[in-house]
């Protein structure tokens, strides 16, 4: 795996991966302020055709905007990520999709679990975004159509748009064929 905008620290041990984030780092597109912003963390690998990847996400959220998840990219102007998104001090489960322009969809999730596990399955150009509260069955959140290029860059992500960075940890990290 590789870092397309490597974060100030991070550790692999095992199935976890710990992040501190860097300040001021986002991926959103145009949609409602004009800006653009693409240095998020990203840690993937290339992965062809059909597939599902999954892990267990937590993180130290502190700040608005704050952001932990999996990603999946073709480039910077097609790409899709999910996970936990603090938003007015609750953490939500988010989507975003982005095909030039950003969108976002939001699931508030009031009780802050202390970790969610997200999925995503890719099949063709459509992928669909589901989540877990633990001991949980999954629960679709979006789904989209985001690219039917062969191959895609998938992985984990994390950001802090407004706040000084935080913790992010990644658990069981998995990428399965179709």
């Amino acid at each position: 795996m590789e870092w397309l905008n490597q974060p100030p620290d991070w550790q692999e041990e095992g199935k976890r991966i710990t992040v501190l984030t860097g300040s001021k780092t986002d991926a959103w597109r145009i949609t409602e302020d004009g800006g653009i912003r693409d240095n998020a963390h990203f840690y993937y690998r290339e992965i062809a055709g059909d597939f599902e990847v999954e892990a267990r996400i937590s993180g130290e959220y502190s700040a608005l905007y704050d952001q932990a998840g999996l990603m999946i990219r073709l480039d910077e102007t097609t790409w899709l990520k999910c996970g936990i998104e603090l938003f007015n001090g609750v953490q939500h489960a988010s989507a975003v999709v982005t095909r030039h322009y950003s969108d976002w969809s939001v699931v508030p999730l009031p009780q802050n679990p202390p970790s969610i596990r997200f999925r995503v399955t890719r099949r063709g150009g459509t992928a669909v975004v589901a989540y877990a509260l633990e001991g949980e069955p999954y629960t679709m959140l979006r789904q989209a159509w985001l690219t039917d290029a062969p191959a895609v860059r998938v992985g984990l992500m994390c950001a802090a748009p407004t706040g000084p960075g935080f913790k992010a940890t990644f658990e069981d990290f998995a990428v399965r064929s179709l």
